[in-house]
This record gives C-alpha cells, structure tokens and sequence, in this order.
C-alpha cells in the first residue's frame, strides 16, 4: 500500500468491530460510524482494489478506518480479538471532533475512556503496530468509492 493512515485509524477499526456496527457480505462491507449517524461502504475485488466512500479512504486517499476493519475481518490483518474488546463503545466522532482532528489525542483519550492500565495500552499499541505493518506490506491499492454515504440519523 502506498499512503499509510494515521495509526490511530487502526483502534477506530477495532471499534467498529467490537461494537458490531458492521453488516459483511461476500463482495462489500457496511460500517455505521460510532455516533451511529453515518453508514459507510468498503468494496472489493480479487485484483486487491479496495473503494470506499468513508472521509479518509474518499479524501485523504489512505485506508479508513472501514477498510481496516475489512481487512482484519478477512484475515488479511492480524486480528487480536481481546485487543479489539477493549475498544467496545469508544465515541470517535465526539473524541476526534474535540480534539480538533488531533488523532493521537483522540486515541489517548480512547485509552483512558476504555480504562486501559500501562501493560494493555502497550498491548493495544503493539497490535495496532503489527496491524500497520501489515497494511503496508499488502499488495493492496485503496480508492474512492463514488456512493454517497448513507445518513442514518
């Protein structure tokens, strides 16, 4: 992969996934957002051609928290399910919107509020390591996805 998120996309990944606020079908993943206002869409097809119409994936053109939860929901990503629980309920959109898009600020704040100690805020940290290193080794490409996102509220 060519332009890498921001590490902190990871964590907002394993919270998707430990809220359950995903819907995964043989060729899309749907993802709500944490306020629950927003549906996102991740495409793909065997050729490794990723599209999503998430802000980051649309936009900053890296992987957005959506396709991460994809990949890690395909095996493609390690995928540490006690890690991933420990992110259940984390209000991203209220966390990066406070911190002014300040996202290792977001995250900070995304420990705390899941009452992370030391030793698993450094397990948390070296999953999401692994889990970038990873994303940058796929033979992947990541792109737009031209459908609007679906607004649930």
């Amino acid at each position: 992969m060519e332009k890498l998120p921001p590490i902190e996309k990871v964590y907002e990944a394993y919270s998707a996934l430990a809220d359950e606020r995903f819907d995964l079908a043989p060729d899309h993943l749907t993802v709500r957002s944490s306020d629950g206002l927003k549906e996102y869409t991740v495409t793909w097809d065997d050729a490794g051609h990723y599209r999503s119409n998430d802000s980051a994936t649309y936009w900053q053109g890296y992987a957005g928290y959506p396709v991460i939860a994809a990949l890690l929901m395909q095996g493609r990503l390690p995928l540490d399910e006690e890690v991933v629980g420990w992110f259940a309920g984390i209000p991203w959109k209220r966390l990066n919107g406070s911190c002014k898009r300040d996202y290792a600020a977001a995250a900070l704040e995304a420990f705390e509020l899941a009452g992370l100690d030391m030793s698993q805020q450094l397990r948390a940290e070296e999953a999401a390591d692994e889990d970038m290193a990873a994303l940058a080794a796929l033979p992947i490409t990541v792109g737009r996805l031209p459908q609007p996102v679906r607004k649930l509220g």
